[in-house]
């Protein structure tokens, strides 16, 4: 589920999908905007694979224990490596 198996594609497995969520984050975005952009940004690069909502949240949440992203005032912010290396 995390990373891809046999029965999840590598395109679909949430780290897959959390990587493609960090790329729509260049600056700060609701969840919505997020995840409209993400299902375009899937389109354009031909990931014909589908990516549920529930399958997003999922993606996020992994991206917010690893400290990736974070959650500020309804708005999500993509952390830099650096603030991550100095909050530890």
């Amino acid at each position: 589920m995390i990373t891809p198996t046999k029965g999840i594609a590598p395109d679909r497995c949430l780290l897959a999908v959390g990587a493609q969520i960090i790329l729509q984050l260049d600056e700060p975005r609701s969840i919505s905007q997020a995840w409209s952009r993400l299902k375009a940004w899937r389109t354009e690069h031909g990931h014909h694979s589908p990516v549920s909502f529930a399958w997003f949240v999922l993606a996020l949440d992994v991206l917010y224990s690893m400290g990736a992203v974070d959650l500020r005032r309804d708005v999500l912010v993509a952390r830099s490596a650096d603030a991550q290396a100095s909050e530890r």
